[in-house]
């Protein structure tokens, strides 16, 4: 004969599992903690603020901050980088790249401590005293900038892109800044600087 499970029944038991789940897991928690200890791991930075070192633009810098800080912040804020800029904040366009070893990196999506060793570069950095990067020029003569928001992250971009492929066709110069937002439209005037630029660093 078949016994119907009534709700009242059906809770019943679900609250009685509950519990005894809730026991089992508590003498798991216990046990947690002391097992880490015994085990080596990476030292505990945070949650206050600690010193933190970056090589920046071929200049060691020391600074202290909070872990949470991005790169980004960390850079226009303590080290006064403010060239790169922080728009979207979540990655999506790009106005906030660097080098990082000379690949191009959102900074706003990186913590400062995650750096290391790694060399930052920054649009401070490409340019040799007064004397400008040939992608800067090419910028600034194309009139590849109107509101310059997003100009530092398209010039990092672009200088990469040279750095890699000497001689890039407008096909490579358009994948190099496709994660970039320019609102106000300038990406031909980008590709044709960036395209004068490899003229320029070949002449």
């Amino acid at each position: 004969m078949q016994h119907e499970l009534s709700r009242r029944s059906f809770l019943r038991g679900s609250a009685a599992s509950a519990a005894g789940a809730g026991v089992i897991g508590a003498g798991s928690a216990f046990v947690g903690p002391a097992s880490a200890a015994q085990t080596d791991g990476p030292p505990v930075v945070g949650p206050v603020a600690a010193l933190l070192t970056l090589r920046v633009n071929g200049v060691t810098r020391t600074l202290q901050i909070e872990p949470r800080t991005t790169l980004a912040e960390a850079l226009r804020g303590p080290l006064g980088l403010t060239g790169t800029k922080i728009a979207c904040d979540r990655g999506a366009c790009s106005a906030c790249t660097v080098w990082l070893d000379g690949v191009t990196v959102c900074a706003c999506m990186m913590l400062a401590v995650e750096v290391g060793a790694r060399s930052v570069t920054t649009i401070e950095g490409l340019a040799k005293g007064e004397h400008l990067h040939p992608v800067q020029a090419a910028f600034i003569e194309h009139d590849a900038l109107q509101c310059g928001f997003c100009t530092p992250g398209m010039v990092m971009s672009c200088a990469a892109l040279l750095e890699h492929t000497p001689n890039p066709s407008v096909d490579e110069v358009n994948a190099a800044i496709s994660g970039h937002l320019c609102r106000c439209g300038t990406y031909p005037h980008v590709v044709a600087a960036t395209l004068a630029a490899a003229k320029a660093r070949k002449a």
